[in-house]
Order: C-alpha cells, then structure tokens, then sequence
C-alpha cells in the first residue's frame, strides 16, 4: 500500500471521527450515559440534601427537647440570637485559629519532610512508613495519646523533657489547651500533607532540575524558582481539603479539653453539640449548623475557583 493511500485513510478516520464528535447527542443516548449515575445522586440527595433541608426547618423553630410542646415558628429570630451570642463569636474564632494554625504548620513541615524523603538514602522506605503512621490512627486514639502519654501533667513526655532543662510541670490541656489541640492535629495531618507534596516532587520533571543545575542555579534558587511554582497545586489542594476536614474537628477537643476551661478551646461543632444535646436548644444549634454549612461552602468555593484558574495556567 502506498504512502499517498495510507494517508488518503487517515484523513478520512479524522474526518468520521470530527463528525462524530460535533454530531449533536440525541436525548436517549444522553440518559443512556447518566442513567447509570441515578441510584448514586438519588442516594447523595437523600443522605445530604433531605437532612440539611429539615436542619434549615428545625432552625427556623423554638424547639427545645424538655418541652416539645413549646415547638413555635420563630422565623429568623435564632440566628438574630447567635449574631448577638458572644460565646458564638469565641468558638467561630477559635475554630479559625484551630483551622488556620493546623493547616498552615501542617503544611509547611510537610514541605519539609517531603523534600527530605524525595532524596535518597538507606532506610528510606522504612523512614516513609513511619512518618504515614500517625495520619492511619484513630482521632480518639491520637487524642488519648497525646492527653495522657505526652502532654500529662505528671507523667507526660513532655514535661519529663522539661524537666531535664529545670523547667515546672506544665498542664497543657488546663494552661494552654488550644496549643494541646493544634500538636494534636498537627502531628495527624502532617502525614497527609506531606504524601501530597510528595507526590508533586515525584511528578516534576528532572531534566529541568538538570538543565537548572547546569546554569549554575542553587539549591534554593532552584526551590523557589521551579520546585516551588510547580508544587503550587499540591499544596493549594492539601490546604482546601485540610481546611474542610479540620475544621469539623470533634473527638480531640471532646477527649483533651472538653473545650474547656468554659468555652476556651471549643470550636464551633463542639459548641453546637453542647447546645443540642447539653443545652436541648435543638432551635439555635441548627441555626449555627446552617451558618457553618454556609461558610464552609463559601471558603471551599472560594478554595476551588483558585485551584481551577491555576490548572488553566499553561506552564
């Protein structure tokens, strides 16, 4: 067969497929492709929408587990209640505290373990695995781990280590419980961070590396000039997902301080937890529900757009 016929059939396969491809898709073959994903978002709206819809409901309502009776619609009278409710205001702070300080740290050392992983050395495999653990266990075993084992009072790690330096005892969960909270966390989610960024060091290039160290670049020129440019979306998107996972953070201050003392260390789920099932004010925990649902929306969509303009960036 010629070269001419060969190329004479190639053109044609393009021609049928671009005429394929800009045929317009009849309206059975479109519920033929999502037909199969029915079940699935019929199930996600079951699960997610209907509850949120009678959480919006219940927060529009006086209603108070002691005196079902008193069940009145009030409009929107509980979210003027927790705009004017100062331990609100503490617990939307403490949460951003928690949330920011966790990530952030979180992050950063990350960056820094996995820069040392992506090189090579003799246990590294080993070195890896070790470092993966904490993110595998529990909350509520890393939260009695760290309460007990580390930061205790009497006989914590910790404060043995200050010992040895004549510095007193400390009662982290008492004194300083928003810093137990945030080594607690950090110490979990490092990991993740970590395997992310690795990921990102494991997918860049080497010629380029190589091509820079001809030119006669740095270690740490090469880092903030290329590594870093190129880890930009590993790290934007293990700081979203961190955001939105620590920010519903529960078993750590439930076991380490109780959000105590009063309200110190309480971030806004463990508030709504004390009024719904300490407080029965099933009314206004929905409400702050709402409004946390609502801001979490906002900053994730926010987190996103950013994420998507920058895979549109041609590098």
């Amino acid at each position: 067969m010629s070269t001419s016929t060969i190329d004479r059939l190639e053109g044609s396969r393009r021609a049928a497929r671009s005429e394929a491809s800009s045929r317009p898709v009849s309206r059975a073959e479109t519920w033929r492709r999502r037909g199969p994903l029915l079940p699935a978002l019929i199930f996600t709206v079951i699960v997610t929408q209907l509850p949120f819809l009678l959480t919006i409901w219940y927060s529009l309502h006086s209603r108070n587990l002691l005196r079902p009776e008193s069940d009145l619609f009030v409009g929107l009278s509980n979210y003027v209640d927790i705009a004017v409710d100062s331990t609100f205001r503490q617990t939307a702070w403490n949460s951003v505290v928690i949330t920011l300080g966790c990530v952030l740290v979180a992050m950063v050392l990350g960056i820094v373990l996995a820069l040392l992983l992506d090189r090579p050395f003799f246990g590294r495999g080993v070195a890896r695995t070790m470092l993966i653990t904490p993110f595998l266990v529990m909350p509520v075993a890393t939260s009695v781990l760290w309460s007990i084992a580390l930061l205790n009072p009497t006989y914590g790690l910790f404060n043995w280590a200050l010992g040895l330096f004549g510095i007193e005892a400390v009662d982290w969960t008492s004194t300083y419980p928003v810093i137990a909270i945030l080594m607690a966390l950090v110490w979990q989610w490092t990991p993740f961070m970590m395997l992310l960024v690795l990921a990102g060091l494991q997918a860049q290039p080497k010629d380029v590396l190589e091509a820079a160290s001809v030119d006669g670049a740095g270690t740490w020129l090469t880092f903030r000039l290329i590594t870093l440019p190129h880890l930009r979306r590993y790290i934007e998107l293990g700081v979203l997902l961190g955001i939105i996972y620590v920010v519903n953070t529960f078993d750590q201050i439930y076991l380490m301080t109780a959000g105590g003392p009063g309200t110190a260390s309480a971030n806004l789920p463990f508030y709504i937890y004390q009024r719904a099932f300490l407080g029965f004010d099933v009314g206004q925990a929905a409400a702050m529900g709402v409004v946390v649902v609502i801001a979490t929306i906002i900053v994730a969509s926010a987190a996103l757009r950013l994420i998507f303009r920058s895979f549109e960036v041609k590098e």
